[in-house]
């Protein structure tokens, strides 16, 4: 597939804003159609070879002009798709702006919905989900509020169009706790039109989504005390002396169940002290004999 001046702009400005975790091919592939069958194998097969969850692809034909398309995969698979136009596209260096105000690069972002398809429609509430994931960057649990330098202002002003944009954000004295901002447009500016999206099936979507909650294993019969420390209770099952069914086995003078353990043991060592003792009984025997 063949692309125009205005899409190797747009993608080279999508790489920049995630440069640090990003990898750009710009090389020609003409096996690669995301929604024919077939035409996956491509980008799976570069999902698997850049460890990539995302990806952007872009074509440019006269029945779909200045096309992308945006995707994720499950498991270096493809997971869903939505294709959109772009139209009246502006660069990042066609803005003009005090350059201190520039994002740093991999900087976390604002992101701003606005609009009530985002919520009602399918297709852009689809694309809402792609976007969250392609410009959000690593999750983190606490962020610093002065780390904040950028926000994409997605506002959707039909049902199938969306206007997407960068601002850089500057964080003013207000005489409270929470600043005052204001935004300047940084650039890049564009128009996105929805024209095909696929969604996953239930069954990928629901392995995809199923989360592995590491338990700890439960110790029986194991407490915590606190001056004594861990504390643990042994079960002793009751001691049945009285019952020779029970204890049926007779070592020497004593009954022992038949499953205790060392019992061979106790056995031999009851079996040489009973011809130790009939071998002293027949000496005494002998003695008394010749004494006679």
């Amino acid at each position: 597939m063949r692309t125009s001046a205005v899409l190797n702009a747009v993608l080279s400005d999508i790489y920049h804003l995630k440069k640090e975790s990003s990898v750009k091919f710009s090389r020609r592939n003409k096996d690669v159609c995301p929604f024919e069958n077939g035409g996956e194998t491509s980008l799976e097969f570069f999902s698997h070879q850049t460890d990539c969850s995302l990806f952007v692809y872009g074509s440019h034909t006269k029945k779909r002009p200045n096309n992308l398309v945006l995707g994720r995969t499950y498991d270096h698979h493809i997971y869903d798709l939505i294709e959109v136009g772009v139209e009246n596209y502006k660069r990042m260096d066609s803005f003009s702006y005090d350059k201190k105000l520039s994002p740093h690069v991999g900087s976390k972002p604002f992101i701003c919905f606005i609009g009530e398809g985002f919520e009602s429609v399918q297709e852009l509430k689809h694309l809402k989900e792609v976007l969250l994931d392609l410009l959000r960057g690593e999750v983190v649990e606490k962020l610093n509020l002065a780390g904040l330098d950028r926000v994409y202002l997605c506002t959707a002003i039909s049902a199938n169009k969306v206007i997407l944009t960068q601002c850089a954000l500057r964080l003013k004295k207000s005489g409270t706790v929470v600043p005052r901002t204001e935004l300047v447009e940084v650039g890049p500016s564009m128009d996105l039109v929805v024209r095909r999206h696929r969604l996953p099936n239930d069954g990928l979507r629901k392995e995809a989504m199923r989360v592995v909650r590491d338990q700890p294993k439960k110790d029986k019969n194991i407490q915590q005390d606190t001056l004594r420390g861990k504390v643990g209770k042994i079960n002793i099952p009751d001691q049945k002396v009285d019952d020779t069914k029970y204890f049926h086995t007779k070592v020497g003078d004593s009954y022992v169940p038949h499953k205790t353990k060392g019992i061979k043991r106790e056995r031999r060592e009851a079996k040489t002290r009973k011809e130790e003792k009939e071998g002293d009984e027949n000496a005494s025997k002998r003695q008394k004999e010749d004494t006679e």
